[in-house]
């Protein structure tokens, strides 16, 4: 299809502290600093895309965004070393969905304002052949 979406280029974070924002995505998600324009706005990056940390600019509201989920090789590993950095529990790592090929498991943290953030691997089970 030529005229059809063809990734996630952005997603835009509301935070209540910019810099203690970027030091949960940077510092204990372990996403890398890409830029930051002014003082009330950071981007980190995430593969192809872009994570804006801005505080509120008129719109939004800390702690009230939509759920990134970010996905991991090693669900439980990359967890407890979230954790061991600084993250805040939400829920452990569980087993979500069954699916024909795959298991999906999510767990969750909060950033320092409330925000949820999703943790998720898909896993394909040993046994599946």
């Amino acid at each position: 299809m030529a005229n059809s979406i063809m990734a996630l280029g952005q997603l835009a974070i509301t935070v209540s502290d910019l810099p203690s924002a970027l030091a949960f995505y940077r510092d204990v998600l372990g996403l890398p600093f890409l830029f930051a324009p002014s003082e009330s706005l950071a981007f980190v990056g995430c593969g192809v895309t872009r994570i804006m940390l801005t505080t509120p600019q008129g719109h939004g509201e800390a702690g009230k965004n939509s759920i990134p989920y970010f996905k991991v090789h090693d669900l439980e590993s990359f967890f407890a070393d979230a954790l061991n950095r600084g993250g805040h529990i939400e829920r452990k790592p569980q087993l979500t969905a069954k699916l024909p090929d795959h298991e999906l498991w999510i767990g969750f943290l909060k950033d320092f304002d409330g925000n949820l953030v999703g943790l998720m691997e898909e896993r394909v089970p040993d046994n599946a052949g």
